[in-house]
């Protein structure tokens, strides 16, 4: 049944931009982002369990050292891409080297000092960002290919899409990523079985900053200017909701949460002043209510019905 969805999805994705306007491929390209963004800190916080609140901080490095290098330096867009996410890392590595001496809430509260530094940073290095003024970015381009629209874009953010999630699904599966769920039930019985807990909250954090940090590239594909506003608390929060509501520990719940909420979010750009609590409220009843995620908790109810 995965094999099938995930042939459908892609066809679907296939044939979007043929029967679809420029508006929807747009919205594509950016759920498509927002869930690399999701696979990353699925990788932190749902396999790992280690509370980061600097996602934001991070995708806006990917995104400005991505926009920077192809704007000033012409590098062809999948180096650029790789740029902001090995960059990323380096910093979520710095971030994973502290982190190792918090837990729980403290290292939430430190990452989201960094978070708030970060985007100090982003409006004030206005050499480097542009300030509050924003930055302007060039269209990406390879080999003398310029993306100049969101349907030239999409096949290349679709192909990253899934190559990044491809990476998620050899990473669950392989012995890094059983280290990560030790560690995230038990970081006491995980050294017990001789799992290293410093280098595997060093990996967790480096990772899901490279994640990050592409998805900051992916956005510079089909966007041509960036504003620090929108790499603030808010878009960490709306990233930490997608992946609540798809569930928690799941990288299935990680893409479904991308997309729908993704898509709830659109909804609520019309009114911007209602979004943070629409945001909080529904991150708290899906906690309280249906904390394994919005697509175990119709299973489990549909399940219920099927047994009368």
């Amino acid at each position: 049944m995965r094999i099938i969805a995930l042939l459908g999805a892609l066809a679907l994705l296939v044939a979007l931009p043929f029967f679809t306007t420029g508006y929807v491929v747009y919205l594509a390209n950016l759920l498509l982002t927002f869930t690399v963004l999701c696979l990353g800190m699925h990788i932190v916080i749902g396999e790992a369990g280690q509370f980061s609140l600097a996602h934001a901080a991070f995708y806006g490095i990917g995104i400005y050292v991505a926009g920077i290098s192809g704007t000033h330096f012409g590098t062809p867009f999948p180096v650029s891409m790789l740029l902001g996410g090995v960059a990323a890392a380096l910093v979520g590595l710095v971030i994973g080297t502290v982190a190792l001496r918090m837990r729980d809430i403290y290292l939430a509260l430190a990452t989201f000092a960094f978070g708030e530094a970060m985007q100090w940073v982003f409006l004030n290095w206005n050499a480097v960002t542009g300030g509050p003024n924003g930055l302007r970015i060039a269209p990406a381009q390879l080999f003398g290919l310029e993306l100049v629209t969101d349907k030239h874009a999409y096949p290349f953010v679709v192909i990253s899409a899934f190559i990044m999630l491809g990476l998620t699904i050899l990473i669950s599966r392989a012995r890094i990523g059983r280290s990560f769920r030790a560690l995230r039930e038990s970081e006491v019985a995980a050294q017990a079985m001789g799992i290293p807990v410093q280098r595997a909250k060093l990996a967790a954090f480096g990772l899901s900053a490279f994640f990050a940090g592409v998805a900051g590239g992916m956005f510079t594909l089909f966007s041509t200017y960036i504003h620090p506003d929108s790499l603030g608390f808010s878009t960490t929060i709306l990233v930490l909701t997608m992946v609540v509501v798809g569930g928690l520990g799941s990288i299935g719940g990680a893409v479904g949460g991308a997309i729908v909420f993704g898509l709830i979010s659109e909804l609520l750009r019309q009114a911007p002043s209602w979004q943070e609590i629409a945001y909080g409220t529904i991150l708290v009843l899906f906690m309280m209510y249906a904390p394994k995620g919005l697509f175990a908790f119709l299973s489990d109810r549909m399940g219920r019905l099927r047994h009368g």
